[in-house]
């Protein structure tokens, strides 16, 4: 029960912010804080009682056992009156026996004396007058079993199994029942999953059995799991995956809306099967099939409701929404399952510099502006619901990061100047109580603007690539930098840590892509130069000499679900790369196209065996490539 009650204040503090009831979610939180029941938690019950036992304070132990009393034992039936005794019996006992055995014999005169009026007429504790003035008492026949170990452990645990049956016993309000609702729905959500899996495997198998002795040219994975990217339903509590065939998937690459763009996979059958398969780098520089490639390109969209270059392109944590942020400060939140359709416009009259999903819940985004202000914006309301003013000094915020436990999030704040080192700060803000935490990373060996951040899978470690070439990995735990070497001449763009997290990999000025060994500090694992189109500055030129420069803000690369493949940018849509392990350490495979303009940002949104890749280019177009994973 302590861990749905905690689910349910957590609900309840979302809900007041979200309400803007800011008096009452302190009010709220100072009565948690002093909470006697401690959330129903029976282990924090047991260390308060045992806190009151080792401080020998009588008077508090008395009035916490009282309170108990009265909110908890009063409404038990009569039947279970004399198991309160005994364990209020046992719990004054506990007490005595911990005050003689650490020497403080006054405390325990003391006890006898306040307790002598409620104590003496009670026969359990008639011969217990006598302990204080027994020179050995853990010696005594009748008083040994007391001070053993085991007599103690067994006094708390069936203290702690009395009071965990006695939670359950209330009834419970509706707020709580909610919450059981909800791991119950989950279960099931995840136990339909399982099936959906289980029965597509089953009929692929069957399938696959049936057209064993047919020869295909082009064939699809024999297991295909969590294809909802082309669904035709969505379930506006859970999504579950949604599970096509090869038809239903060509129906819909065929669908086309005024606001929907798709250019669907054609592939003819041979006219005659070729004695020899075609060269693998011949198809991925074409874009087509072959046994040796990873991906299958089964359609590309594109979105077009922005009118200017795209900074910023990410998916959020679930996978259900898109927040894109142009140069002229105007983000759309949008979804693209099962049709595209923009869910929220935001118009912002400051500049805006950096944009950020939060975790948990991730409905909300973070955007950083040019004039020293983080914005939490809740997409579902479509309103802002605070502001947080970071710094004035250090006003351009260029890089937002939320931890993975939904938390806290990072903040990288610079100064205004552009000529040489420019200042900066990283900071750490609270996401619930919308403060900033007291401390501020250290960032030797000067101040220097951070460009981009980085948070691995549980939120313990952050990586930073910064504007003077370093790369700095800070433990989260403690605070305080754990390492930094110089990766690029010149700033690092784009830093991101690889599947195992083993490793960091990095994106500079000076057009390298760099996987970093964190265990030895400044240890190269590999080293692959990168076109200009991939790295930046991009140039967009077009009539009578016009030239648009753009520096790098949004992510430069992504990862696959398995982390095998990355994709990148290029001067006409992404291109995807398998990690080697050797020279060179990419592998060109597959080129998605699609762009007139060169790629800014990319993003990759993987389910298991089929993901979209979003790029987004300077002319405001984004480009959906959803790609089906062949097993091997």
């Amino acid at each position: 029960m302590g861990s749905t009650v905690e689910r349910t204040d957590e609900h309840v503090r979302e809900y007041l912010i979200y309400r803007g009831f800011t008096n009452t979610l302190k009010h709220l939180d100072s009565e948690i804080k002093a909470d006697k029941e401690k959330g129903f938690r029976v282990d924090k019950i047991i260390d308060q009682l045992q806190q009151f036992v080792q401080s020998f304070d009588l008077f508090g132990l008395k009035e916490y056992w009282l309170y108990l009393d009265r909110r908890l034992f009063c409404r038990l039936e009569d039947v279970y009156k004399s198991t309160v005794n005994k364990l209020r019996t046992s719990l004054y006992r506990y007490y005595v026996i911990n005050t003689i055995q650490k020497g403080n014999l006054e405390k325990t005169q003391e006890f006898f004396q306040k307790q002598a009026l409620e104590l003496q007429s009670q026969a359990e504790w008639r011969d217990w007058f006598i302990l204080p003035f027994i020179p050995a008492p853990e010696q005594n026949p009748a008083f040994s079993p007391y001070f053993s170990r085991q007599w103690a452990d067994t006094f708390l645990v069936s203290l702690h199994n009395f009071l965990s049956v006695l939670f359950q016993f209330p009834p419970q309000p509706v707020l709580l029942s909610f919450d059981a609702e909800v791991q119950k729905m989950t279960i099931l959500t995840e136990e339909n999953e399982q099936l959906r899996q289980q029965l597509f495997a089953l009929q692929t198998e069957s399938r696959d059995q049936r057209d064993g002795d047919e020869m295909v040219h082009h064939k699809l994975p024999a297991y295909v799991q969590n294809m909802d990217r082309l669904g035709d339903t969505e379930l506006t509590f859970n999504k579950l995956p949604v599970l096509l065939s090869l038809n239903s998937i060509s129906s819909m690459c065929c669908l086309q809306t005024p606001e929907r763009k798709v250019e669907s996979l054609e592939v003819e059958p041979p006219s005659e099967l070729p004695s020899e398969p075609p060269e693998s780098s011949a198809a991925a520089e074409g874009g087509g099939l072959s046994a040796e490639q990873p991906f299958i390109k089964l359609s590309q969209e594109e979105y077009g409701e922005h009118h200017s270059s795209i900074m910023h392109c990410r998916v959020d944590c679930s996978g259900r929404r898109v927040a894109s942020l142009d140069v002229d400060g105007v983000i759309k939140v949008w979804s693209f399952n099962p049709i595209m359709q923009t869910k929220a416009t935001i118009m912002s009259k400051s500049p805006l510099l950096s944009l950020e999903w939060a975790t948990k819940p991730d409905r909300l985004l973070l955007l950083g502006s040019g004039v020293g202000t983080v914005r939490l914006y809740d997409t579902d309301a479509k309103k802002n619901l605070y502001e947080m003013n970071i710094d004035e000094t250090h006003p351009r915020i260029l890089s937002l990061a939320c931890s993975p436990s939904g938390s806290s999030f990072v903040c990288s704040a610079a100064a205004l100047s552009r000529s040489g080192n420019v200042s900066g700060q990283l900071l750490l803000w609270d996401t619930k109580t919308v403060k900033q935490q007291v401390l501020q990373f250290s960032l030797e060996p000067e101040p220097v603007a951070i460009n981009c951040t980085a948070f691995n899978h549980n939120g313990n470690l952050l990586v930073t690539g910064a504007a003077d070439g370093m790369i700095r990995l800070f433990d989260m735990q403690r605070y305080e930098s754990a390492m930094s070497w110089r990766a690029h001449d010149g700033e690092v763009y784009s830093v991101e840590f690889s599947y195992d997290e083993n490793t960091v990999f990095s994106i500079g000025e000076d057009g390298k892509f760099i996987q970093w060994n964190i265990h030895r500090c400044g240890v190269k694992q590999s080293d692959q130069i990168l076109p200009q189109d991939a790295t930046g500055p991009f140039v967009l030129s077009g009539y009578s000499g016009y030239k648009q420069v753009q520096v790098p803000r949004g992510r430069l690369f992504a990862f696959d679900s398995e982390g095998q493949h990355v994709l990148t940018c290029s001067s006409s849509g992404g291109l995807i790369y398998r990690l080697t392990n050797g020279e060179p350490a990419l592998d060109r495979v597959l080129s998605l196209g699609g762009h007139k303009a060169p790629v800014v940002t990319v993003d990759w949104c993987s389910a298991v065996d089929c993901g979209t890749c979003l790029t987004a280019s300077m002319d405001g177009k984004i480009k959906l490539s959803t790609l089906l994973a062949q097993k091997s």
